[in-house]
């Protein structure tokens, strides 16, 4: 009997609960040796190491740099990943801030105007698409502008957080808000990628689509974000690793797709921009306190 060996990751092989399944087919194997052949039973346990050893492939960080807005409240951080043992390769643009120099804004678009435009109208340093809105292009879940609801909280398969903004920004998950906190913005949006520093599992890990994305790290330091064709899965586990000297404690994903979208000023009316590719019903932005 010939037992094969095989260089693909395990986790790709054998998916969700890959190490009991590994368990279970050597332990089958032993069924199949006859008594004098005792010397060919292959040990479960070593198997396991040995197949245990090629790890799954990892985001790497290849390339970074870092440009401060013209006021100096906000980095822009533009990485480049690659994946080990694959030809994967994601783009990460942040707008870095920190929320004792900076609070968010929730900005209604109903007049479909770009994202460009009304940023520098609502005299933002930097911000990204916001929620997700229905063919009639009515809002999806919560929304609080300017301390106002204007769209009320929702329940649904992707609709798992808030992002709300008062004295300090925090990624909630929906059970945890409470409309008494008092935000002068929030949005609910999802699925949430990251929390407790790790990526959340059961993403969904089949379909690239540009992202955008809100964060929070330890002390005070948030960020919003925009990535490149991705899965929600790969983001996930991009964003638990370190981005820089920023590491994400909880991260929400915004809608994504064509209405993904990416702002930040630089110097007078100079503009970093990756913008939507179709109409969207709102944007969030970051401004001076």
């Amino acid at each position: 009997m010939v037992v094969r060996l095989t260089t693909t990751p395990i986790s790709a092989r054998y998916g969700k609960g890959w190490a009991t399944q590994l368990l279970q087919e050597v332990a089958a194997l032993r069924v199949h040796f006859s008594p004098g052949r005792r010397k060919m039973q292959v040990s479960a346990a070593f198997l396991f190491l040995r197949l245990a050893t090629f790890a799954p492939a990892q985001w790497i960080e290849k390339n970074s740099h870092d440009e401060n807005s013209f006021d100096g409240h906000v980095v822009h951080r533009h990485i480049d990943f690659a994946e080990s043992q694959t030809n994967n390769s994601a783009i990460i643009d942040l707008a870095l801030f920190s929320t004792k120099s900076c609070k968010l804004r929730v900005i209604d678009n109903a007049n479909g105007a770009p994202m460009s435009d009304e940023m520098r109208r609502t005299n933002c340093i930097a911000g990204i698409n916001g929620g997700y809105f229905d063919p009639n292009f009515a809002p999806l879940g919560l929304r609080i502008i300017d301390g106002k609801v204007t769209s009320r909280l929702t329940r649904g398969r992707l609709m798992r957080g808030v992002l709300a903004s008062d004295n300090a920004i925090h990624v909630f998950r929906v059970a945890e808000f409470s409309v008494r906190r008092k935000p002068t913005a929030a949005i609910e949006c999802g699925p949430f990628l990251v929390d407790l520093a790790k990526p959340v599992r059961g993403l969904e890990a089949m379909r690239a689509a540009r992202r955008t994305f809100a964060a929070t790290g330890s002390g005070d330091r948030a960020a919003l974000g925009f990535c490149s064709d991705t899965t929600l899965a790969n983001l996930a586990r991009i964003l638990a690793g370190p981005l820089g000297d920023f590491k994400i404690q909880r991260a929400l994903n915004l809608d994504g797709g064509s209405s993904s979208a990416f702002w930040f000023r630089r110097n007078g009316e100079n503009a970093f921009a990756i913008p939507e590719e179709k109409t969207v019903r709102d944007f969030v932005g970051v401004i001076a306190k």
